[in-house]
């Protein structure tokens, strides 16, 4: 048992994080937001602001933002709105981050305690992956702690949204 932790302990951020981060802008839409995260099944963007990490953006803050329900019969009415309000409105920019090298055990205990569900990971100021609850389930189903090869584009090199302003 000592050995089997003392093995996790050893295991790094690097190892379990997703590292094709989709991200947003902050002059990006919450409509266009909300399409990304339909479309690539993710639950949270990291907002960007010259290429430097500023916040990030939840599924739960556009929800938030949206109207009400009252308004369910006025479709094109909600679409326009959502055109209208910017990621930057809406983000979190009080984020937790952690590093490349940031022991995993230590990044889980980060989204536990803040229930939080990703750590952007940065390295030199440049956001170069993120750790989201999903990856942690991956670790925990891999029983031996090693990260099954990529099957899908979605673990190539960072793509940020670019937005033509």
């Amino acid at each position: 048992m000592a050995d089997k932790k003392r093995n996790i302990k050893t295991i790094r951020v690097a190892d379990w994080m997703s590292d094709g981060v989709l991200a947003v802008e902050t002059f990006d839409s919450i409509a266009i937001a909300r399409q990304l995260m339909a479309k690539h099944r993710v639950n949270q963007l990291p907002v960007l602001e010259q290429d430097s990490l500023i916040g990030i953006v939840t599924d739960r803050d556009i929800r938030d933002a949206y109207p009400t329900s009252m308004l369910i019969n006025r479709g094109e009415e909600i679409d326009q709105f959502a055109e209208k309000i910017t990621v930057e409105e809406v983000m979190t920019r009080d984020i937790f981050i952690v590093r490349p090298d940031t022991p995993l055990d230590k990044a889980v205990g980060l989204l536990r305690k803040h229930r939080i569900g990703s750590l952007p990971v940065v390295q030199n100021q440049e956001l170069v992956g993120i750790l989201t609850r999903s990856d942690i389930l991956d670790f925990v189903l891999s029983r031996d702690g090693k990260r099954a090869p990529a099957k899908s584009a979605k673990r190539a090199a960072p793509t940020p949204l670019r937005k033509k302003k």
